[in-house]
């Protein structure tokens, strides 16, 4: 989700990495090397490598996502506390994942919801996720991609990039973003990238929400439609493309906040829910081992 603000302190560097270089650019497993983008097929026939199709009942399969718990505003004065297998707040139901924010006192907070975290990340793929986004003023749904190791600058965010695939304020419920940041480009200084797109369902119906990310290139989708291209720029550094990391898939719904509360909470919408009726993620045939 947009607007962090983490700082972290910087991991120590092996001596030698040429960060940002594309000479030196880190491989996904993490060696320094020659650029995947050298091999990288240029029209992938994509094959799926992971996925969640929440078949069944219950809370999500511990094998796959992890909570994030707190409420601590999350760098955005958000107003939710992310809860842990709590199912109010993160179950299966009916072949559905719901991620429900909820209006109820809990551990100082006066909101509940959930944040489920990937076990496995990637470098490179494609994401798609078909979901459908809540009702109301307040509400902050998000399907979204954070580096997963501290490699880059001196603070987390955004030295070490964020993708997101899908936000949604609840005040503007008719508008799908997509944006990506980097230290050269983020909303605390005005210069992220990103698109939007007008979805008028998106609240009333499924809607299949895509990223495909390759050493060069990352593109949005909704429904098969292509909104958002953001392109590394020649000569680029770590600023301007940290992209060539691990990343996890994140998916929340905060309450209030910076953007989702710009204008204002609504009261008498709660609980309001996400629901996600398949993860599925995809590596080129040609990088499936």
């Amino acid at each position: 989700m947009s607007r962090r603000r983490w700082t972290v302190v910087l991991l120590v560097l092996a001596v030698g990495l040429g960060l940002g270089c594309d000479a030196g650019q880190q491989s996904e497993t993490g060696a320094v090397g020659t650029s995947p983008a050298d091999d990288w097929p240029n029209d992938p026939q994509w094959t799926q490598v992971w996925g969640d199709e929440f078949d069944g009942n219950g809370l999500p399969d511990t094998t796959k996502w992890h909570y994030e718990v707190g409420g601590h505003g999350w760098g955005n004065r958000e107003r939710q506390y992310y809860t842990e297998a709590r199912p109010e707040n993160a179950r299966i139901e009916d072949g559905h994942l719901i991620i429900e924010a909820r209006r109820e006192a809990y551990e100082g907070n006066e909101y509940t919801s959930a944040r489920l975290n990937s076990d496995p990340s990637w470098t490179y793929g494609r994401f798609e996720i078909r979901a459908q986004v809540p009702t109301g003023r307040g509400t902050w749904p998000a399907l979204w991609l954070l580096a997963s190791q501290d490699t880059y600058g001196d603070a987390f965010w955004p030295d070490n990039g964020e993708i997101d695939i899908m936000e949604h304020v609840g005040f503007d419920p008719n508008v799908i973003h997509s944006t990506v940041h980097t230290e050269a480009f983020n909303h605390t200084i005005g210069t992220q990238r990103g698109d939007t797109v007008h979805v008028p369902t998106a609240t009333a119906a499924y809607h299949v929400y895509a990223l495909e990310w390759t050493p060069t290139t990352i593109r949005a989708f909704v429904d098969g439609e292509q909104y958002f291209t953001f392109r590394k720029e020649g000569g680029a550094d770590y600023a301007r493309w940290p992209f060539n990391h691990d990343f996890h898939l994140i998916m929340n719904v905060a309450v209030g906040g910076e953007w989702g509360g710009a204008e204002g909470v609504a009261t008498d919408v709660w609980p309001a829910a996400m629901k996600v009726d398949y993860v599925r993620v995809y590596k080129p045939e040609s990088r499936v081992d």
